[in-house]
């Protein structure tokens, strides 16, 4: 590499530039060309925790169904458990979840005179989230670091657990009753039989549609991490491409 660090530092300079203006698009404009996505979103470093809109605030039961999977890669690349999934393939799927203020918890950045966000209750949604799919009695805990929102461990039947961090995000508004999101999440599957690692980019796009109701279009993408034989071989690229249609209805309390 140093014997050709000038001609291949000029490369990866002209690429890096390249890369940035192709993938400076806005989560709409990205949300909008799925599934032709060849690169992660631009993000911004994780600090903190991800702030929705007031209107998102309150307890909802939500309707999640898987419309369509690609693995862009295929027959080459496909991750473990993308042929299984296609089970769930216009399934619909009910779990609560729940955003609020009383949720969020302060860091050392913030002050007094910082207005409180909503935020999601990420330690009871991920815990209704994972009993939907894998049964209640698969999902023993789903803990969040109390100084850390970005950092959960899930722990399953079977001496098996999940960690993932996230990492980065990005948000914008484009329009009133519109939100958008992207959050990057590393992830670590560890049981008795293996280890697997890979980075998850999780964008939603949430749309008011009246007091008390909302419908959103989910997209999740898999990327392989670092670690992974076939890490350049995607060189960047998702290996699997997930997109569902939430409901989301208010729950009185």
């Amino acid at each position: 590499m140093r014997i050709w660090q000038i001609f291949v530092g000029t490369i990866l300079v002209v690429f890096f530039v390249f890369n940035q203006s192709a993938s400076a698009l806005s989560l709409s404009q990205r949300i909008d060309r799925f599934p032709e996505w060849k690169s992660k979103p631009t993000v911004q470093i994780a600090k903190g925790d991800l702030a929705y809109p007031e209107w998102m605030e309150g307890t909802w039961q939500v309707t999640s169904t898987l419309l369509e999977q690609i693995a862009p890669l295929a027959p080459d690349i496909v991750t473990p458990g993308f042929e299984s999934s296609q089970r769930d393939l216009n399934k619909p799927y009910k779990f609560t979840v729940r955003f609020g203020k009383d949720y969020f918890s302060p860091g050392k950045q913030f002050s007094i005179a910082n207005k409180i966000p909503v935020v999601a209750d990420r330690a009871f949604n991920g815990q209704h989230i994972a009993e939907a799919y894998l049964g209640k009695k698969n999902v023993l805990t789903v803990k969040v670091d109390p100084d850390n929102p970005n950092q959960q461990i899930t722990k399953l039947k079977g001496d098996r657990r999940l960690i993932a961090k996230v990492t980065g995000r990005a948000k914008e508004t484009p329009q009133k009753g519109k939100f958008v999101a992207t959050e990057v999440t590393q992830q670590l599957f560890r049981s008795n039989e293996r280890i697997y690692l890979n980075e998850v980019e999780t964008t939603s796009a949430y749309h008011l549609l009246k007091p008390g109701q909302i419908e959103a279009e989910q997209i999740t993408a898999i990327y392989l991490s670092p670690q992974d034989p076939d890490y350049f071989t995607a060189a960047g690229r998702p290996v699997a491409l997930y997109r569902y249609h939430l409901s989301l209805d208010k729950i009185e309390q």
